[in-house]
C-alpha cells in the first residue's frame, strides 16, 4: 500500500460527499444524505472503492466531536427557559416513547438464530443501545424544512424548536447512562458516582474557564483566531477528561463545552471558525466512514425486516410521543400533528450516537445498515410530510395568529448562523450579545 494513498481517499470522500451533497440539496433533501450515499457508493455495500482507514477513523471520531460543540455552542440556554415546561414534556414523552419502541424491536430480533450480533455488551444493553438511537432528533434539519416553509416563527415551529434541543440534551445523558454502563465489569453504583463527578467536573470547570475566557476575549474589540484556538482546546481537553477519567463519552465533554462557549460574547465568530473547519474536511469525513462501515451483501431476510420495522417505529414513536406531549400542554390537534411530525428526523444526531455505541460494543456491525437506513428515511421523510401537516389547521385560524412574539422565538440563534453560512455577516462582527 502506497503511504500517501490517504490523500487519494481524501480527495475521493471530499469531493464525493460535495457533489452528491449538492445533489440532494436540488431535490429539496439535506446534504447530510448525499454524504451519507458517497460513503455507501465508494465502501464495501456498493463499488468497495474505499475502505476505513485508520486516519479516516481518527478524522471522523474528531469530526464528531465538532459537530457536537457546535450543537451545544448554537444552543442558547437562555432562549431555552423561556419555552419552560412544555417544551420539556414534549421532549421527556418524544424521547420515552421511542426509547420504548427501539428497545422492543431490538428485543425480537437480535438474539441468535434471528440476527446474530458480534457487539461485546450484554444482549439488554444493546437493545437499549438501539431504543437510544430513535431518541434523537436533528434540529438542523428540521429548522431548514420550517425556515423553507416560512413557520420557523409559529407556535408549532417553536415548540418543534425548543422539545428538538431538550431532546438532544436528554439523547446525550441517555448516551452517556448507557456508555458508562458498557464495560460490563464496573459496578453501576460506579457508573453512576462517576457520571455525578464528571458533572460537578464539567459545572466547576466551565464555569471557571467562562469566567477566564470571557474576560480575555471580552478586552478584544473583535474575535481573534487565539479565541477560537484556545475554545477548540477546551473542547478537545472536556473531551478527553470525560472518556478518559469519567469513562463518559467523549462527545458529552464536547457538548457541555459547546454549551459554556454558547455565554460567551464570541459565539458567532467562533461559530464561522469550526464552521470552516468542519465544512472543510471533519463533517464530510465523519458522515462518509458512516456509510463505509455498512456492508449491504451481509444483509440477511432478517436484517431487512429489521429495518422496514425499524423505519416505521422510529416514524411512529415520534409522532405519537411528541404529539401526545403536545396535547397534554394543551395544543391543538393540527399543532400536535405538526410538532410531532417536525420531530421525525434523526438525522446526524442519530448518526453521533451509533457511531459512539458502535466504537464501544453497543451495536453490532449487523444493525448498523439498518440504523442508516432509519436516518436516511426519516430524514427525507421530514421536509415531505412537514408540508401537508402545515397546511391543516382550521380555517379560522389566521397564520398570524399562529406567530410568535419574536422575544418569544428560539430562531434567532439558528437564523444568525445561517446568515453567517450564507455569507451576509462580515468577518469579525458580532451579534448582539445574549
Amino acid at each position: 500500500m502506497n503511504p500517501y494513498d490517504f490523500l487519494f481517499d481524501l480527495a475521493l470522500i471530499l469531493l464525493s460527499t460535495k457533489v452528491l451533497g449538492l445533489f440532494t440539496r436540488k431535490i429539496h433533501m439535506p446534504q447530510v444524505v448525499g454524504a451519507l450515499l458517497a460513503g455507501l457508493l465508494l465502501g464495501p455495500a456498493v463499488l468497495n472503492i474505499l475502505k476505513e482507514t485508520e486516519l479516516i477513523h481518527d478524522l471522523s471520531e474528531i469530526g464528531v466531536i465538532v459537530l457536537m460543540f457546535c450543537a451545544g455552542m448554537e444552543t442558547d440556554m437562555e432562549e431555552l427557559k423561556k419555552t419552560g415546561k412544555k417544551s420539556f414534556l414534549i421532549a421527556l414523552i418524544g424521547v420515552l416513547v421511542p426509547l420504548a419502541g427501539g428497545f422492543a424491536v431490538a428485543y425480537f430480533f437480535n438474539k441468535p438464530g434471528v440476527i446474530d450480533s458480534d457487539a461485546s455488551c450484554t444482549l439488554f444493553l444493546q437493545n437499549v443501545f438501539i431504543g437510544v438511537i430513535l431518541t434523537a432528533t436533528s434540529v438542523s434539519i428540521t429548522v431548514e424544512t420550517l425556515k423553507e416553509l416560512g413557520k420557523l416563527k409559529t407556535r408549532s415551529g417553536n415548540a418543534i424548536l425548543g422539545a428538538a434541543i431538550i431532546d438532544d440534551i436528554l439523547g446525550i445523558i441517555a448516551l452517556t447512562v448507557i456508555t458508562s454502563m458498557a464495560d460490563s465489569s464496573v459496578n453501576i453504583g460506579i457508573v453512576l458516582l462517576k457520571i455525578v463527578g464528571f458533572f460537578v467536573f464539567a459545572l466547576a470547570a466551565g464555569f471557571l474557564f467562562y469566567k477566564i475566557y470571557e474576560k480575555w476575549s471580552g478586552s478584544a474589540p473583535r474575535g481573534l483566531h487565539r479565541h477560537a484556538i484556545i475554545a477548540f482546546v477546551f473542547c478537545l481537553i472536556m473531551s478527553y477528561v470525560a472518556e478518559v477519567w469519567f469513562g463518559v463519552a467523549d462527545i458529552t465533554g464536547a457538548f457541555i463545552a459547546g454549551l459554556i462557549i454558547s455565554k460567551t460574547q464570541k459565539t458567532q465568530f467562533l461559530a464561522s471558525k469550526f464552521d470552516t473547519l468542519s465544512y472543510l474536511l471533519l463533517s464530510p469525513v465523519f458522515f462518509a466512514s458512516i456509510g463505509l462501515k455498512v456492508e449491504l451483501p451481509n444483509m440477511t431476510a432478517s436484517i431487512v425486516l429489521f429495518a422496514v420495522i425499524l423505519v416505521v417505529v422510529a416514524i411512529l414513536t415520534k409522532v405519537i410521543g411528541c404529539g401526545l406531549g403536545a396535547k397534554v400542554c394543551g395544543y391543538q390537534n393540527y399543532q400536535c400533528w405538526r410538532i410531532g411530525v417536525g420531530m421525525i428526523s434523526r438525522g446526524e444526531v442519530a448518526l453521533i450516537v451509533a457511531s459512539k455505541g458502535a466504537q464501544l460494543g453497543l451495536l453490532g456491525s449487523a444493525f448498523l445498515g439498518p440504523v442508516v437506513v432509519v436516518v436516511v428515511i426519516t430524514t427525507i421523510i421530514t421536509p415531505i410530510l412537514l408540508k401537508p401537516v402545515f397546511r391543516r389547521g382550521p380555517v379560522t385560524v389566521s397564520p398570524e395568529m399562529e406567530l410568535i412574539p419574536e422575544s418569544e422565538s428560539l430562531s434567532r440563534n439558528y437564523e444568525e448562523l445561517s446568515k453567517l453560512r450564507n455569507g451576509q455577516y462580515q468577518e469579525g462582527e458580532e451579534r448582539p450579545r445574549r
